[in-house]
């Protein structure tokens, strides 16, 4: 069985920063346009192809899945912390927040047609990810889409002691090369469609990347080989 320990700092960690979290970071109408034009792609294409309920994992206060759901997508949010699910089912009573890991998601098989991961896997250890991604495999419907976004870096293990506040963490962060989280994603049998690499702006000091991967369609008995032939 794998070490989950590491899921305690992070549930405690979030549930002590949880109300100045909600306060201090920003909305996605706000963001750089290159992020939100990202959150806007998957939307639409999860939205079009209309193959299920789209997770938002790691959801915290709720705000993306809000931003989501304002473009007609079916999300619905979830988050390690209870006190994170508690606000946002408080500010988007209308939408469904519940509490999960993604390490074991409580989530059918081919259920979904949309993951979005956003700016939370990077608490999750390394050797942990193929465990994260093959959940995100298992649970995506085929052809479902999922979005990862978040830090990215050269092998760095951060051990902060303060966060959003001032309050007392206990989380650790890995911020992987681009190439590796994308190779994880096509080793837990996800297909890249693309990848995005934001260099840090004027008084910003860390690397972004968003990743776009898709759940390869079954193949039928007309068609066992799966190659979509494409007309000119």
């Amino acid at each position: 069985m794998p070490d989950l320990s590491y899921l305690a700092a992070v549930r405690e960690s979030y549930d002590t920063v949880a109300s100045d979290y909600f306060e201090q970071v920003k909305p996605p109408a706000e963001l750089d346009p290159l992020s939100r034009g990202m959150l806007n792609v998957f939307a639409e294409v999860v939205r079009t192809a209309g193959l299920g309920p789209v997770a938002d994992l790691g959801c915290g206060p709720g705000k993306v899945t809000a931003y989501l759901a304002e473009r007609q997508v079916p999300a619905f949010g979830m988050d390690l912390s209870p006190a994170m699910v508690e606000i946002a089912r408080h500010a988007y009573p209308d939408l469904r927040f519940g509490v999960g890991s993604m390490t074991s998601l409580p989530i059918e098989d081919d259920d979904l047609g949309g993951i979005l991961a956003y700016y939370s896997t990077h608490h999750t250890p390394p050797t942990l990810l193929p465990v994260v991604f093959g959940e995100f495999h298992r649970t995506l419907a085929p052809g479902g889409c999922v979005m990862l976004a978040g830090h990215v870096g050269a092998d760095q293990h951060l051990r902060p002691t303060q966060a959003y506040g001032g309050h007392p963490v206990s989380y650790e962060s890995y911020l992987l090369p681009p190439d590796r989280i994308a190779e994880l994603l096509k080793q837990a049998g996800l297909v890249l469609t693309a990848r995005l690499v934001e260099e840090p702006g004027e008084g910003a000091e860390r690397t972004f990347a968003t990743f776009l991967a898709h759940k390869p369609e079954r193949p039928s008995r007309s068609n066992p080989s799966g190659v979509v032939k494409r007309s000119r």
